[in-house]
């Protein structure tokens, strides 16, 4: 019995081996260059496992993706399970291309030839149905300067949602998009297009050679089926098809010899140098809280290329700055960076005061020329404030006393040196007889005229941990605290809650300092004890 199953056996694995093949077939043998084909390997072996050898494609084909599809046939009147692989290819070259054969175990599939027409040939009447537009505003850049490229992406299809554009990425070169994609029909040859349009800000970080890499656009084209009116909801059909980009060689200009060895290299089509006040300083007292805003806008530069505008130094000034502002602002033809420095000023002494000059040096890509851009010089006038003015001293070439007082006799400086210290030892005895047991410390440090001043600056810089440190060292030499100070006058309390509240809150910086040092102005004198100190009604310890 198993002698006669072997050779049962025997006798099937010939027309078994027949049985084994792989068909190969692709959907057209004649395409466009740049068009795709879809090619299909289709087998009937069940004990096979795995996938096609699609190695021998790497050489003329660009393999765009694959995908399995399993199925039952009838073949000769049986039911067999059919392995379908469905490969999309881009052919590499144009003319003759063969498909070679493909493995699959001990199977092997049959050549196909193929004809790839050249783009634009004679024999092609119809242009391509996908195709790829690139251009840069300039074949010539500064080095770090603004080169656009304007990706336009044209096709007289309908595409599916699938479509895919690889970044561009540049190791010699930083590379900013330009806003969204736009789209948009226009119609070419009398046949309507629909564009996708793409723009990139491109800056090269050194001199020399540069070459844009191409970039390829993959999408699906939608395309009815032959029995698509008869089938539900319409169904469609697509074909991936892939594009590339031209390579565009570009030439990178160092930073011309004339320009300043000292100033930072700003290559920008457009440059623009303000400023702004707030309040303006037209009436200006010492001790007022001046805001200076500096504005640097570039158009081709980004935030991160603008240098420090230059900061508001003067003798006659407090200067308080604040961390600089960077932004960028994207438009579909350029990249325009800001850089924003804001700074409180507040005069500490009445006088004129002088603002230098602020210049920006820069170069125009435009105009291809050096400029310059500047502020003027500006001028400000403090008055007094009579609350923080100190007394004038008596200039050094005035007059003294002494120069026209008459000669003194002998007798009337020994007269005046004994009675000076007669007095002197009068008040020595009185003073000590007034004082107890214990010495009183003397206070020590700056006059109450001094902390006020310093307290008024600080509210007025709008300073928060200032003006917290100049008000304890005020209120230190106050005869009340400064929570009996609060209890008794409600617009102190108020504005000393505000003050807390920004010390200890991300508000911080937004507190106005006008009220408190309003409150502390107009805060009323401390008014005596209304009723005398009744006596103890016990009898004294030491009764006389």
């Amino acid at each position: 019995m198993m002698r006669l199953l072997g050779i049962l056996l025997l006798a099937l694995l010939p027309g078994f081996a027949q049985a084994l093949e792989l068909n190969a077939s692709v959907d057209r043998t004649r395409l466009d260059e740049g068009d795709t084909l879809e090619l299909a390997l289709e087998s009937d072996d069940v004990a096979q496992f795995g996938k096609p050898d699609l190695s021998a494609l790497d050489t003329q084909f660009d393999v765009l993706g694959t995908r399995q599809v399993n199925r039952l046939a009838v073949v000769n009147g049986e039911t067999r399970q059919v392995t379908r692989w469905i490969v999309t290819l881009q052919p590499k070259q144009t003319g003759y291309v063969v498909i070679p054969p493909l493995r699959l175990g001990d199977a092997s599939s049959q050549p196909i030839t193929l004809y790839i027409e050249p783009a634009g040939s004679g024999g092609s009447a119809k242009m391509a149905p996908v195709y790829i537009d690139a251009s840069v505003d300039r074949e010539k850049v500064y080095v770090q300067a603004q080169l656009v490229l304007t990706l336009r992406i044209y096709h007289s299809v309908p595409l599916y949602d699938d479509s895919s554009l690889t970044p561009l990425q540049m190791d010699d070169a930083r590379v900013e998009p330009l806003g969204e994609p736009r789209t948009y029909e226009k119609e070419i040859g009398g046949v309507r297009h629909g564009v996708i349009e793409m723009r990139y800000a491109i800056f090269p970080q050194q001199s020399g050679a540069l070459k844009i890499p191409p970039l390829a656009f993959s999408a699906t084209l939608v395309e009815n089926a032959p029995n698509s009116g008869l089938l539900p909801f319409g169904s469609h059909s697509g074909r991936l098809t892939r594009v590339k980009s031209p390579e565009i060689p570009l030439q990178v200009l160092p930073k011309p010899a004339s320009y300043p060895a000292d100033a930072p290299w700003l290559p920008a089509s457009a440059l623009s140098l303000s400023e702004a006040w707030s309040p303006e300083p037209n009436e200006v007292k010492v001790g007022d809280s001046l805001t200076r805003n500096l504005i640097l806008r570039a158009e081709g530069l980004s935030s991160a290329q603008l240098p420090p505008i230059g900061d508001t130094r003067s003798d006659a000034l407090r200067r308080y700055p604040d961390q600089p502002r960077l932004a960028n602002q994207s438009t579909d033809s350029s990249l325009i960076g800001s850089r924003e420095q804001s700074e409180a000023l507040v005069p500490i002494h009445s006088g004129g005061i002088d603002l230098p000059a602020l210049e920006v040096v820069w170069w125009n890509t435009t105009e291809d020329r050096l400029e310059r851009t500047a502020l003027p010089e500006r001028h400000i006038e403090v008055v007094a404030d009579p609350l923080l003015e100190a007394p004038a001293l008596p200039p050094a070439d005035a007059p003294q006393a002494d120069e026209y007082a008459a000669p003194l006799w002998p007798w009337q400086v020994l007269s005046a040196l004994l009675a000076c210290t007669t007095l002197l030892g009068f008040g020595l005895w009185w003073h000590a007889r007034r004082q107890p047991a214990v010495q009183r410390v003397a206070p020590t440090g700056p006059s109450p005229r001094t902390l006020l001043d310093d307290l008024k600056r600080a509210c007025l810089a709008n300073d928060t941990q200032a003006t917290r440190q100049a008000l304890d060292a005020w209120a230190r030499q106050q005869p009340e605290t400064l929570a009996d100070m609060a209890a008794r006058f409600t617009p102190l309390s108020d504005a000393l809650d505000g003050l807390n509240g920004s010390l200890y809150s991300e508000t911080g910086q937004h507190w106005q300092g006008e009220d408190l040092w309003l409150a502390i102005r107009t805060l009323p004198p401390a008014e005596a004890a209304a009723t005398p100190q009744e006596p103890s009604p016990l009898p004294p310890l030491y009764p006389r």
